[in-house]
């Protein structure tokens, strides 16, 4: 993406994921940046989707739309989760075929691994074993991304990379009570405790569970990077031909930090980062996922690349960035309310 005036499609650009690159983007000089929100473009419709990319003709294509969610949200609406992750990603992967785009980077998750993966876990760790099942129909969609990326690759020889990038959390986030994940969901309820004078707060789960995580701007960092590889190490990243060389190599990156917490102790830094100073309990009857998930970040250190914020660092900029919103929002509930001018 040498040319500041590049066409740059960002699918999902308004989710935490899409926002992030969106404003890495931006800062860096990129001036052509196309975006859609849901209801301008629905990306679940096929004929929608060709249109768009008929008439835009984007160059490059960061393919951060998905339909994401925690445990609960997962656990919810297991169909809805691999029904419009599929059709999303199919349609835009082979859209962007259609209209010769020049590279794309799928954007997934690093529940794409095994439950019981080892640690930390490699790109060829893909379908070595069982997923954890709480977001198994998530996982398949973008498991299945990847293999399209794959075949493409092959078949028509394109250059589309796919991303696995940990745990995210920062700015742009969902913090919503139920359907959050982990990070955001801790913020706002240390948050709400600290506010009520609660003197406990209860987590889900044992709390044994360890958990990398990456700042969002740090993810973004790294996908525009990627973009931005010169071919031969570009190229490289790109696997090959299973059938051709007998080596399963997917286009395949993680994206992460290359280490981890535990939940324990990532609850007790983000009780001292929102000031509840009162006790942290553990509801063990509540699930506790995957016991450890930690990216081996080999491949993106090797061509250049490596995370820069600290988990500490970071969690104060999500809470800053939380209660800016939530002191947003209170002011609009109470002018509607009519209780101000």
């Amino acid at each position: 993406m040498d040319d500041r005036n590049a066409r740059i499609y960002v699918a999902g650009h308004r989710g935490l994921v899409g926002s992030a690159i969106v404003r890495k983007l931006q800062s860096d000089g990129y001036t052509n940046l196309l975006t859609r929100t849901h209801a301008e473009l629905d990306l679940t419709d096929e004929h929608a989707t060709r249109a768009f990319f008929a008439q835009e003709k984007p160059e490059y294509v960061f393919l951060a739309a998905a339909k994401v969610g925690g445990i609960v949200a997962n656990n919810s609406f297991p169909a809805e989760f691999i029904r419009d992750n599929l059709a999303i990603q199919t349609n835009v992967i082979h859209a962007a075929y259609l209209n010769q785009a020049t590279r794309l980077l799928f954007l997934g998750s690093s529940c794409i691994y095994p439950k019981l993966a080892p640690q930390p876990m490699k790109e060829k760790d893909l379908l070595t074993g069982p997923l954890e099942p709480t977001n198994r129909p998530y996982a398949l969609a973008k498991i299945a991304g990847i293999e399209m990326c794959w075949s493409y690759n092959r078949q028509y020889g394109t250059k589309y990379l796919a991303a696995m990038p940990t745990n995210l959390y920062g700015p742009g986030d969902n913090y919503h009570p139920t359907n959050s994940h982990v990070i955001p969901a801790l913020l706002r309820k240390f948050h709400e405790a600290k506010l009520s004078g609660a003197e406990e707060v209860t987590v889900w789960g044992t709390g044994t569970p360890r958990r990398e995580f990456l700042y969002s701007d740090d993810m973004a960092d790294a996908c525009v990077f990627l973009m931005n590889l010169g071919d031969e190490k570009y190229q490289g990243l790109l696997g090959s031909d299973e059938s051709q060389t007998g080596r399963f190599e997917p286009p395949l990156v993680n994206i992460g930090v290359g280490e981890d917490v535990t939940i324990a102790e990532l609850a007790r830094l983000v009780a001292e980062t929102v000031g509840f100073e009162g006790r942290i309990a553990y509801d063990t009857s509540k699930p506790d996922g995957t016991p450890r998930k930690l990216m081996d970040v080999g491949r993106l250190s090797e061509a250049g690349w490596q995370a820069a914020t600290q988990l500490r660092h970071g969690l104060l900029a999500s809470y800053d960035e939380f209660r800016s919103r939530a002191d947003t929002e209170r002011s609009v509930g109470i002018a509607a309310r009519g209780d101000i001018a």
